[in-house]
């Protein structure tokens, strides 16, 4: 069967993101069959305005809001904080210089957060984009980012103590 255009363009985007949209999703809910279900939903969704998406180069950013906006309404609907994230890490790759208790404490404390705190820490700092660019993102302001991000850090240091942000700073373990 031959492939349109629109579906090839499509198939190299999800087959470039998907990882990356799982485990943000992942970041998002705190479990990875949620997480698979989250992006799978998302995508869906991107597909079906892939023809209004593609080549205006924001395909990435659209497919963020999608997911994000997809893990906000299953908050909703289910009236109900995310879960605790729990350690499930046998089938992932860690970085060697983390070991598995920081990041089972990491992802513990972050699950903590209320879901307005975790999607700001989640897209400012794990991937990495401006406080512009997540206030995009999430329909907010700059300035809520700003305060969202400060309250969910102080959350976060709170709950991992000062053992945790010296071990980040590299210092002794």
């Amino acid at each position: 069967m031959r492939r349109s255009a629109r579906d090839t363009s499509f198939v190299e985007f999800v087959d470039a993101r998907r990882a990356l949209l799982v485990r943000t999703a992942y970041l998002l809910c705190g479990d990875w069959h949620r997480a698979e279900d989250l992006a799978q939903h998302a995508l869906t969704k991107l597909y079906v305005a892939w023809p209004r998406v593609v080549g205006r180069g924001g395909e990435d950013a659209y497919a963020r809001r999608v997911l994000l906006n997809v893990a906000r309404d299953e908050w909703r609907r289910s009236r109900r904080r995310p879960e605790v994230v729990t350690p499930d890490h046998a089938d992932r790759p860690s970085r060697a210089d983390d070991s598995v208790e920081d990041r089972d404490a990491l992802l513990r404390a972050l699950g903590e957060l209320s879901p307005g705190q975790r999607q700001v820490v989640v897209l400012r700092f794990w991937m990495d984009l401006s406080v512009d660019d997540v206030a995009h993102d999430l329909g907010i302001s700059a300035g809520t980012v700003k305060s969202q991000s400060a309250r969910a850090l102080g959350r976060l240091r709170e709950a991992l103590g000062e053992d945790f942000a010296e071990l980040r700073r590299g210092g002794p373990r």
